[in-house]
């Protein structure tokens, strides 16, 4: 009996296509192990698997392709090692590398059949969103959170991408508390990670989410003594692989800060002062702590052994940058080298992790585990093995209609934890016209990055050739580059901007009547004849306008609600709620209490699967 004849029984005549398909699955995580097992067989001809992380000792319980002797080993090359035992007929290439890498770029999307996000993270979903749109692939788009899970199919033109739905921001803290006041582990963590790490090895972080800015007069005066400090940070910085260095950076932060604090002595009346910390007494009391610690994550680290790790990172990060800052210099121009945090790079999370519980410490808040804090810090909510398999099943069989070429009969569907109906689905409705990914223009601009300036690019092609007013801004993925009060950038070349092959840029038209729809540039560098313009359009885009949103029915004297984006079926109040809840709680709610489970109902029967 051959191998796929059941699978053949069970697929009719769109297994021969899964058979030539070539496909690409993004994340080897939780649902990553489910559906790289599902592919495999189910018979798709190539899978290409890419994750950039490592495994751990938590993901035993629920990544089945993982044993305990590949802890620390690249995901995506054991997942392909352990799923092609599974069918030796497929064939399996497997990149430890970030999905966001320039050479995974438009073009090598476009050569897939179809694409899987099995990732856990808004900022990578929507990047690989972007890349399918700009390729016009197929997009399977998944996610679970405990119990919950959701399959959606993505293609350009025919339903919504994923950023056609705003998503809610994550749960913000007042800079006073986090600065202040803090009175809770995730604040100590918060400030580790949004104000101390990008401090010292990022860029100032006055917009961070986590960090609430409003302009209350408490908040505003925090805000400018945040700032301040921050400067003196910089200064700081500036002495970055000197011996003195981490006692510097300690004693500012953990000791004069805090005298500091303590000297407002009206802010302690109700409330424990905070203690500082002396760097000697430390030291001395870190002497036996081995670099082994480390690796006991989860245990809660004495204060001692909180200094060492963050003495240590502190190095490990500093030596980074400064290879960074020696060896990339010339191809980075003017741009300061940076680091960002990742909750899956142990030096990072190692400093967040020692940094959050000495401040932890001084304020007498309870230290958490490395493993902990890494949960909170990256936003982790806890997955179910059961959820992952069921939610990788449904990607499967979604993507049998669209190797069918059935896109109609797609559907969005959620696994929910109801006694009465467990998988519940709807149609996928209609693209966001005013979405800013998908209802996009889309070109390739060559450029002569030895002559392109953004000028040439303002001037001559969006004003002459394309028609723009007075009112539009440019952004590339670093921020704006330009705006008609931003122009400082008008005489650099693409080169100075960091604007190379294959990144994109952005046109945003600000204007107030038939406003443009955002147009996004594909950049293409090639030598240009001296007589020729430096910056070329091959084919000239169709920008179409803005569709002018639809005054929305208020019902029974309640605000109106819809999915979303005022198209496709309504939604009750509380069900809108329910979403809202679920969709905030996935993006940015941090420990999320247990009872909290968000179940998401469909309003139609039509297409549902109950289970007795």
């Amino acid at each position: 009996m051959s191998r796929d004849k059941y699978a053949k029984q069970s697929l009719g005549s769109v297994h021969a296509r899964i058979k030539q398909s070539r496909v690409l699955m993004v994340g080897a995580g939780g649902i990553g192990c489910e559906l790289l097992k599902n592919l495999v067989l189910t018979g798709f001809g190539e899978i290409h698997v890419v994750d950039l992380d490592t495994i751990d000792l938590s993901n035993l319980n629920r990544q089945f392709l993982f044993r305990n002797e590949h802890i620390k080993k690249s995901k995506a090359l054991v997942a392909k090692e352990s799923a092609q035992r599974f069918n030796p007929n497929v064939k399996v290439e497997a990149y430890h590398d970030n999905i966001k890498d320039p050479r995974f770029n438009a073009a090598w999307f476009k050569s897939f059949d179809i694409v899987f996000n099995a990732l856990d993270n808004l900022e990578a979903r929507r990047h690989v969103n972007k890349m399918c749109i700009a390729a016009d692939v197929p997009l399977i788009e998944s996610g679970t959170t405990g119990f919950n899970g959701q399959v959606q199919v993505i293609r350009k033109g025919i339903t919504p991408c994923y950023d056609c739905e705003p998503k809610n921001p994550p749960k913000s803290f007042p800079v006073c508390t986090i600065r202040s006041t803090p009175s809770q582990p995730i604040h100590c963590i918060v400030w580790a990670r949004s104000y101390l790490f990008t401090e010292i090895f990022g860029t100032s972080e006055d917009d961070a989410p986590e960090m609430d800015q409003s302009e209350s007069p408490e908040n505003a005066a925090e805000i400018e003594k945040l700032r301040q400090e921050a400067k003196a940070l910089q200064r700081i910085r500036e002495s970055m692989g000197s011996a003195e260095f981490p006692r510097l950076v300690f004693n500012k932060v953990f000791k004069e800060d805090i005298e500091r604090l303590r000297s407002m002595e009206d802010m302690w009346k109700t409330r424990r002062a905070p203690v500082p910390l002396d760097f000697d007494e430390l030291s001395e009391a870190a002497l036996g702590v081995g670099d082994t610690i480390v690796h006991k994550d989860q245990v809660v680290w004495t204060l001692a052994e909180n200094f060492a790790v963050f003495l240590h990172s502190l190095k490990r990060l500093s030596d980074r940058l400064e290879e960074i800052r020696a060896n990339s210099h010339a191809e980075m121009g003017n741009a300061p080298p940076i680091l960002t945090f990742d909750k899956d790079d142990v030096d990072t999370l190692d400093f967040v992790a020692a940094s959050a519980n000495l401040r932890s410490h001084i304020f007498g808040i309870e230290s958490r585990s490395k493993f902990d804090i890494k949960q909170m810090a990256g936003n982790i909510i806890p997955a179910i093995a059961t959820t992952n398999a069921m939610t990788a099943s449904l990607c499967v069989l979604e993507a049998s209609k669209v190797l069918r070429d059935d896109i109609s009969n797609t559907k969005s569907i959620f696994l929910t934890q109801l006694a009465d109906r467990v998988i519940s689905s709807g149609p996928h409705g209609l693209p966001n016209p005013n979405c800013p990914v998908c209802s996009a223009a889309q070109t390739t601009l060559v450029v002569d990055p030895s002559r392109a300036t953004l000028n040439d690019l303002v001037e001559g092609l969006l004003r002459v050739e394309l028609g723009y007013g007075e009112e539009f801004s440019i952004q590339s993925e670093a921020g704006i580059l330009y705006d008609p009060e931003e122009d400082q950038n008008l005489p650099k070349t693409f080169g100075e901007l960091g604007l190379k092959e294959d990144t994109f840029i952005t046109v945003i038209d600000e204007a107030d009547d038939n406003t443009k729809v955002n147009l996004v540039l594909s950049i293409s560098e090639k030598p240009l004849d001296k007589d020729a313009k430096p910056i070329q359009l091959p084919e000239k885009p169709k920008i179409g306008t803005k569709a002018k949103e639809a005054p929305q029915i208020e019902r029974d004297g309640e605000p109106p609600v819809t999915n979303g984006h005022g198209h496709g079926k309504k939604r009750g109040a509380a069900e809108a709620d329910l979403l809202d809840a679920e969709v905030a709680k996935k993006r940015g709610k941090v420990a999320a209490a247990p009872d909290d489970d968000i179940v998401i109902l469909d309003d139609a029967e039509e297409g549902a699967i109950v289970l007795d």
